[in-house]
């Protein structure tokens, strides 16, 4: 008799499935339409190949182009192997390592043969070609389950030294799968651990692009051999590659280093690599900036300090960073005894400092010093902290990734009671902080208990529970990312969108029970005992320099009036206007505005022309008339209106009014 499995349905519905059915027969099952939209399944809850047997009773739902999250990564997946066996069709001897999803696309790294070379962006034309006529032949991807020994035999057999020396370190009794794409003699084969479409026919033809290549060491070890990487974007129809195309097409006009370099606000050198040298006009923008967090802060009762940048590595020990972060902080000794042919001698009895990578543990000692009741609590610690981090020198990009950063950090120290309504106060003000930065859609959400972490279930039940319950209070929407909080708590992420639809993680809340522990914190409760406080760490800028990059690329340069480096020019027709020119300045600067004069001999197309690519949002031009009537035509940037002609004293008002920042507007 035939066994019979039970297949339990999203809608409640039980289906009774002969041993040997798929996800793809029980699609069928419900109907033709369901059985061409499905891509894979979800079989309690891990997602697997539409065509794997069931082996017992389960929970199943079926994944299709409406779940877009998931079917995005199942196709970028699928086209990184149809691009490894496109290469190995059209260049044999070329050996494979790996190719994952990303974030709009996917990447495979290639070992090429010595006799053709590094692979060049003028050789993805034809792999593109290949990639689709393996697509169009539809061909079927049969997952397999194969000894370690098997794999790196094959491997070893067809010259694949990469796979072969990888799959010998996987865990002994792990389940290895290979993926056959088509069947017979010329069946393409790769170690995948899955999951993957029915077959290549699934895809889009015309849905992907390949963009670039780059080099890449073997495992990420610059001791290792170089590889070629493709890389490519990719997606679920040809309107969405479009879509994608245009916006990186825009991304490209707003790219920060152009926009930096063409506003005059800072250059980056290799002498200082990862760190940023800002110009005058940048270093406006970021006092403003800074003045205006610091306004908010000191309003929603944070208390600023300071702290030292270079800290003995006992309180890293202590803290749990040494062992943690290590490689990533910047070490010097505390002493250097001598030198030998000028270059300095560090003994092993040297102690050894950090530059800190982070502000936290020396926030705890500030409140170490002082604080003895729970009556002094909540207490808001904030620093303008400048950080540095060991960062690879192939992760850094301009000044949205550097070295040497200054966090808008602070730390809140409270009780258990007092966390669900400091998690709210964090969350009206960022939420608000945002909105007067022009990012009034952002995404909430709520990483929760990672596999390795410290702390008992209890406390995490707890924890998870109170920030979830903060968030249900505020009103904001949410979504979960299970296992993705902090080894020692869950925390809250704010992804805000930019004017072009790309998303930046800036904010964060994340809830530490553990560190106060760890370096004795300690206040006394109502009860006359000693108690550990609760710690919040949260930014909600992330860092200055990061975001200063994303307000240039939201607003493409053309910041609001307030933040602009040069809020105004007064620009002459002809050299008569000259004085007047200078009256009208400085005027404008008695009412606090940024200007500058344009005298030049030059006919006022330029001027003009000049200045809108330097992105100043208000030119007044003066001439003989003007002068003559202490009068000024306005030019906005951006504006569709060609000038308009306002007296000199209600110009001054309405730019003075225009340039106070919004948390000082009536």
């Amino acid at each position: 008799m035939t066994k019979m499995f039970k297949i339990a349905l999203p809608d409640g519905s039980v289906k009774e499935m002969p041993e040997g059915s798929t996800p793809a027969d029980v699609a069928a099952a419900i109907g033709p339409g369901l059985a061409k939209a499905a891509l894979a399944a979800r079989v309690n809850g891990e997602i697997r190949d539409i065509t794997r047997p069931f082996e017992s009773d389960v929970q199943l739902s079926l994944i299709t182009t409406r779940d877009e999250a998931e079917a995005l990564e199942l196709v970028r997946h699928d086209y990184a192997h149809v691009l490894a066996e496109a290469v190995q069709n059209l260049y044999p001897g070329t050996q494979i390592t790996f190719g994952p999803a990303t974030d709009d696309g996917f990447y495979y790294d290639f070992a090429p043969t010595p006799e053709h070379g590094p692979f060049t962006e003028e050789e993805l034309p034809a792999i593109e070609s290949e990639m689709r006529r393996i697509i169009g032949a539809n061909k079927a991807l049969i997952r397999e389950v194969w000894t370690r020994e098997q794999v790196r035999d094959f491997f070893v057999k067809q010259g694949e030294a990469f796979k072969a020396e990888w799959v010998m370190e996987l865990p002994e009794g792990e389940t290895i799968t290979m993926y056959r794409t088509g069947n017979g003699d010329e069946a393409w084969i790769d170690l995948c651990r899955g999951p993957h479409l029915a077959s290549t026919g699934k895809l889009d033809p015309n849905a992907f692009k390949l963009t670039r290549v780059s080099g890449a060491y073997w495992r990420g070890d610059p001791k290792n051999p170089m590889l070629s990487r493709i890389y490519g974007t990719a997606w679920l129809n040809k309107k969405q590659l479009d879509a994608y195309l245009i916006r990186l097409e825009e991304a490209g006009r707003r790219d920060h280093r152009k926009i930096g370099a063409e506003m005059d606000l800072f250059h980056l050198q290799g002498e200082a690599h990862g760190s940023v040298f800002w110009h005058p006009k940048g270093w406006i923008i970021w006092r403003a900036l800074e003045a205006y967090m610091r306004r908010r802060l000191d309003a929603a009762g944070y208390n600023e300090i300071k702290t030292p940048q270079l800290i003995d590595s006992k309180l890293w020990v202590l803290s749990g960073h040494w062992g943690k972060f290590r490689e990533n902080m910047f070490v010097v000794p505390d002493e250097v005894p001598g030198t030998e042919e000028g270059k300095p001698v560090i003994t092993g009895d040297a102690e050894l400092m950090a530059l800190k990578p982070m502000n936290c543990p020396a926030h705890i000692q500030v409140f170490k010093q002082g604080i003895t009741s729970y009556r002094e609590l909540p207490l808001r610690l904030a620093e303008f902290g400048c950080c540095h981090r060991n960062e690879p020198h192939g992760a850094l990009h301009g000044i949205m990734r550097v070295r040497q950063f200054t966090q808008d950090d602070a730390h809140i120290f409270c009780t258990h009671e007092q966390l669900v309504e400091e998690t709210k106060r964090f969350c009206a003000l960022l939420d608000s902080i945002y909105r007067d930065l022009g990012f009034a859609d952002y995404q909430v959400k709520l990483a929760t208990r990672p596999e390795q972490r410290i702390g008992t279930d209890e406390e995490w039940d707890r924890a998870e529970a109170d920030l979830e319950t903060a968030l249900k209070e505020t009103g904001l929407d949410y979504v979960i990312l299970p296992g993705e909080g902090a080894f020692y708590g869950p925390k809250l992420e704010f992804h805000l969108q930019d004017a072009i639809g790309r998303t930046w993680q800036c904010g964060t809340l994340q809830l530490d029970p553990q560190m106060p522990q760890r370096l004795d914190a300690t206040y006394v409760g109502a009860d006359g005992e000693k108690h550990n406080p609760l710690m919040l760490h949260r930014a909600i800028l992330g860092t200055f320099e990061r975001f200063i990059g994303i307000l240039i690329e939201h607003y493409a340069g053309k910041f609001p009036l307030w933040l602009a480096p040069i809020q105004a020019v007064v620009a002459t027709i002809v050299s008569d206007a000259d004085s007047y020119a200078q009256e009208v300045a400085a005027k404008l600067a008695e009412a606090g505005i940024r200007v500058e004069t344009d005298l030049r001999n030059e006919k006022i197309n330029y001027k003009v022309r000049e200045h809108s690519l330097a992105k100043v949002p208000l030119l007044l031009v003066v001439g003989k008339r003007e002068a003559e009537e202490g009068t000024v035509a306005l030019r906005r940037l951006g504006s569709d209106e060609h000038q308009k002609m306002m007296s000199l004293d209600d110009a001054v008002a309405m730019i003075a009014e225009g340039a106070v920042p919004p948390d000082l507007k009536p």
